[in-house]
């Protein structure tokens, strides 16, 4: 892989939750010891069912929340040991676009206002450069030069995405993280989103940070892919390479659950994932999945499999599937 534009080294958040009213605290750990590395122009898909930790790392990435352990790079610089003036330019790079686009905007501001902000805060100009930059944006996004001019509830869902990415891109970031940026949308709109966010990735040479649990959509716009259970990475490699052969059950699992749209398939044998998923406030010892993993040993159960490479592939299985 080319040099990584941001890196993370056995990174690690945990939280400290009160139970109850008469309970002590307990501790859950979002993130443990996650290691992975996004290559410049990379579109880079963190997948996994909801509390895995996918956008506690998101956050994370971006000192939206402090570590609890381990180490971020972005090209090069810990940017947990940034001080605030060198932290603030470094936001200029570094942008995330919110999963709710009804939520992220606000209500009571003007689409001039919203892409303003981020502009104004970063000094990029007077009021006419300001200006010029937000039809820039407007049309890079597919909106009209007039949509400045309304709130945020005078769009339908997918238009206040388009709003959302092009407050992301005001800054000219290099890296974007885009959390659940679909998932909110309707199906048809969705597949136009994506499309958008493919366009602009090449057109500006971004590197995204695609968080979903939806595979359909990796397997579309995704280069890489790495698979997160309870806090851990369980899989990471080439998108093609992991839907074709996936090494760790649970990716195995998740693949299989996918609809596909071909009645001819209609009958065909459905792998079913049995039991639930461990609370994080009391996790299994050894391999968190063993307690729904139907090819789980007795190792699984006492020992926690390292993440290892094995060629481009990265799996944190004791017996890696074939």
């Amino acid at each position: 892989m080319t040099v990584p534009i941001i890196a993370t080294r056995r990174l690690k958040k945990v939280f400290t939750v009160k139970t109850g009213p008469f309970s002590g605290r307990q501790r859950i750990h979002a993130v443990d010891d996650v290691s992975i590395a996004i290559a410049e122009k990379e579109i880079f898909a963190l997948v996994g069912e909801s509390g895995c930790g996918k956008t506690t790392l998101g956050r994370l990435l971006l000192r939206l929340e402090e570590k609890s352990g381990g180490t971020v790079h972005f090209r090069g610089s810990d940017i947990h040991a940034l001080n605030e003036g060198a932290l603030r330019e470094l936001r200029k790079e570094m942008q995330i676009i919110f999963q709710d686009p009804y939520a992220s905007l606000n209500p009571r501001l003007r689409v001039r206002s919203i892409l303003a902000e981020p502009l104004l805060a970063h000094g990029y100009g007077n009021r006419a450069v300001v200006d010029g930059r937000i039809s820039e944006l407007l049309h890079l996004v597919g909106l009209r030069g007039e949509a400045r001019r309304h709130y945020p509830h005078q769009f339908s869902g997918g238009q206040r995405q388009r709003i959302g990415i092009a407050r992301a891109l005001a800054t000219n970031p290099a890296f974007v993280i885009c959390d659940e940026a679909v998932s909110a949308l309707d199906v048809s709109i969705q597949a136009q989103i994506l499309n958008l966010l493919k366009d602009l990735q090449e057109r500006l040479k971004l590197t995204y940070l695609f968080i979903t649990h939806d595979l359909g959509v990796v397997r579309h716009i995704a280069d890489r892919v790495c698979v997160m259970f309870l806090g851990k990475t369980v899989e990471l490699g080439h998108t093609d390479d992991v839907f074709r052969c996936p090494r760790h059950p649970y990716t195995r699992f998740l693949i299989a659950a996918v609809p596909l749209a071909d009645p001819r398939r209609r009958n065909r044998e459905r792998l079913i994932l049995r039991g639930d998923i461990p609370s994080p406030m009391n996790l299994p010892s050894g391999c968190r999945f063993h307690t729904r993993c139907p090819y789980a040993r007795p190792v699984c159960q006492t020992e926690d499999p390292p993440f290892t490479a094995d060629g481009d592939r990265w799996v944190a299985c004791h017996f890696p599937l074939e």
